[in-house]
């Protein structure tokens, strides 16, 4: 069986972007041996947890890595958010009866971007 272990995220800060995604995922920064460069948060609960390595960008345009996030409460997600460091965008509503889907395309504090969705 094979998991996904690590979702790995190329920036030139480790440690920026790590404190911004344990913040807004709840998560915690395991403290790592010295001669270790990376940066690792370990969310809760199942799934992978976030790498990130201090490794050049090709482009301007390269995104090294996208999450989308799901919440209930997407404004108030936002707003919790930016008050870490992120900041919006856009935001885009699709309508599908009986759906609608209201999403924050955000940035990072390092300018990778990630989706907030509320799902109604």
């Amino acid at each position: 069986m094979t998991e996904l272990e690590f979702i790995t995220f190329a920036c030139s800060d480790p440690n920026e972007p790590a404190a911004f995604w344990a913040a807004a995922l709840d998560g915690e920064r395991p403290e790592l041996p010295p001669a270790l460069d990376p940066e690792i948060v370990d969310r809760p609960g199942d799934g992978p947890d976030l790498l990130f390595e201090q490794q050049p960008k090709r482009t301007e345009c390269d995104l090294p890595i996208h999450l989308d996030l799901s919440t209930s409460d997407r404004e108030g997600t936002v707003e919790r958010l930016r008050d870490l460091g992120a900041s919006v965008r856009e935001t885009k509503t699709e309508e599908s009866e009986p759906h609608t889907a209201t999403w924050a395309v955000m940035e990072g504090p390092e300018g990778n971007d990630f989706c907030v969705s509320e799902y109604r």
